[in-house]
């Protein structure tokens, strides 16, 4: 296993940890609108991606880094795969940032950006990888998953619900990272796979007309 993928999981871990014990601690590094815009505090953009809310998040995330990082450092290398994940981080916080700017409140917090980002690069790279979803027991390839989570995603960040806690907005800044390193990087092989990556894009493309276009959000 790839030594930077096992400390970027132990210092996840190790942080996320601290943050449960330390509410101070937390605040001072989470995502959140005012705190950045209003004092600068860009180090959060990155920092968030260290805390979770709870251990079953911080588990979640990391698995998934666990299983699918391997596909991104084995097409990328280990620079490639750091720049996956902390671009993934940056940009899936920084689509936050733009879509929340009035929004002072908003806050966040989790790796889920940059675990996106490395998901979709493997699936740029395999779009028929086949992916477990829960507890449906048949795989699913990976570029039906995209379709159903982006447009999962794009839905419920279009429509955002009282009780729903997911940064949907990260998520998709994310991936969508993630998908254009890999299509920048060997765009021989997105070529090869493109028609599997316009499905799993489409919903991204509507989403794209109604936050740039028609403002829907901000």
């Amino acid at each position: 296993m790839n030594t930077l993928l096992l400390i970027i999981i132990a210092a996840t871990a190790l942080i996320s940890y601290f943050g449960f014990n330390n509410p101070q601690f937390f605040e001072k590094y989470k995502f959140n609108v005012g705190a950045i815009l209003n004092r600068k505090e860009y180090i959060r953009l990155i920092s968030a991606g260290f805390l979770h809310a709870d251990l079953m998040h911080l588990l979640f995330n990391m698995m998934t880094l666990y299983f699918f990082a391997p596909i991104v450092v084995q097409a990328f290398g280990g620079v490639g795969f750091l720049a996956v994940y902390f671009g993934s981080i940056l940009l899936g916080n920084l689509f936050s940032l733009y879509l929340y700017k009035n929004q002072y409140y908003y806050s966040a917090i989790g790796a889920s950006g940059g675990v996106s980002g490395i998901l979709f690069a493997s699936i740029a790279m395999i779009p028929n990888i086949g992916i477990y979803f829960f507890f449906i027991p048949i795989p699913i390839p990976g570029f039906i998953f995209g379709l159903l989570y982006f447009a999962y995603s794009v839905y419920s960040m279009l429509n955002p619900r009282a009780s729903d806690n997911i940064g949907h907005a990260a998520h998709l800044g994310g991936a969508f990272f993630g998908l254009v390193y890999a299509v920048a990087s060997q765009p021989a092989r997105a070529i090869e796979n493109s028609l599997f990556l316009l499905i799993m894009a489409l919903p991204l493309i509507y989403m794209a007309y109604q936050v740039f276009v028609k403002k829907k959000i901000g």
